[in-house]
């Protein structure tokens, strides 16, 4: 991702509006832009309306000239909407403009929409509740970033509503497009936390909680990492090792989604606890609180599984996905002291029993 921004204070308001979701690369004029992105060329272009020694629309139009650059995504960001700016940089070749002042969502949903444009559009390919699902998960996802900038309280409501098509796509067996149409996705937290979602829905169908709970589930599943929303994404999606003071960054992403769940006065205590609880583990070695034995929530101990479960069979930059049996394996053997083994073992059958099995080669 690169920022192309005469004004200073915009280019540094964009940075950390997108810390947690993209390296991002800044440029102040036109020459240093096209020398950059000749060298490292960005998914995607964020280009203002005054780059020196001339404007953003003339930066565009040489940076459209340029052979490697010639098809990379722009968003425009306008000053204030002046119809004449942005046709102009329409026909230079930006693929989407927005207008100041923006909310941080409008921003990201812009810049996603133009990275993954690819895979929203195979969505419209999927069953019905599977496409609903992705859609209104994406769309609730994207609102949290306002939320948590502007201190206010998250609403169940809006959260449950957003999980129902997922819930209902596990009851009628179409959750399978769910997790095959989240697996491209780049918004890498967005896309785990669905994944998480989905599993939990279908673990708790599995043993028979009503819908309600399925919700609750699910909407614990979509929120879990939400504290992952202040965590630069140099630092979430490191490939080398964390350093001591990294690993602290990354861990209190806990402590911040359980502050953020618990300024809603009607958030439901489980999903409180499947934010707090899901880095812990059962012989008091996980974190934050190095909580142990009874003192796990049966909710986090199921989103325990589902979570490590989804982090090893995702496909993340700092690490090579795993088959799912081989993930089983190694949770049944090896972590066979940290998890619930009854759960694992009935989340193994569910899992296994469900999904598709893949063509023979």
């Amino acid at each position: 991702m690169a920022i192309v921004d005469g004004n200073q204070r915009h280019r540094e308001q964009l940075s950390d509006a997108l810390l947690s979701f993209y390296a991002v690369q800044t440029y102040g004029d036109s020459t240093n832009a096209l020398m950059g992105l000749g060298v490292t060329r960005p998914g995607l272009v964020l280009i203002g309306e005054y780059v020196p020694p001339s404007s953003g629309v003339n930066f565009l139009r040489a940076m459209r000239c340029e052979r490697e650059l010639g098809h990379t995504p722009v968003v425009f960001v306008s000053d204030n909407g002046d119809p004449s700016v942005l046709s102009a940089a329409l026909s230079a070749g930006a693929d989407d403009c927005i207008i100041k002042p923006y909310r941080r969502s409008a921003l990201v949903k812009s810049i996603s929409a133009q990275l993954n444009i690819k895979v929203e559009r195979a969505w419209r390919e999927l069953p019905p509740l599977a496409r609903n699902a992705l859609q209104d998960t994406l769309t609730f996802y994207s609102s949290i970033a306002d939320i948590f900038d502007q201190s206010l309280p998250i609403q169940y409501g809006a959260v449950a509503e957003s999980c129902a098509a997922l819930v209902d796509a596990v009851t009628t067996n179409e959750f399978p497009a769910i997790l095959e149409g989240i697996r491209e996705h780049d918004y890498i937290t967005y896309a785990h936390s669905v994944r998480v979602a989905t599993l939990l829905a279908l673990f708790g169908h599995s043993i028979g909680l009503p819908r309600p709970q399925q919700i609750l589930l699910a909407s614990g599943g979509l929120l879990h990492d939400v504290g992952k929303i202040s965590i630069r994404h140099s630092i979430l999606n490191k490939t080398e090792k964390l350093t001591d003071d990294e690993w602290v960054i990354i861990r209190s992403h806990v402590p911040a989604a359980v502050n953020f769940l618990r300024a809603s006065p009607d958030m439901p205590k489980g999903i409180v606890a499947i934010a707090a609880q899901h880095h812990e583990r059962l012989d008091g070695s996980g974190y934050p609180r190095g909580l142990a034995g009874g003192q796990l929530n049966e909710l986090a101990r199921m989103a325990a599984i589902v979570d490590i479960f989804s982090s090893m069979t995702d496909q993340r930059v700092y690490k090579p996905k795993m088959a799912a049996e081989g993930v089983l394996k190694v949770m049944t053997e090896e972590m066979a002291g940290q998890i619930d083994q009854d759960l694992l073992h009935r989340f193994r059958e569910v899992f296994l029993d469900t999904m598709p099995a893949k063509p023979t080669p």
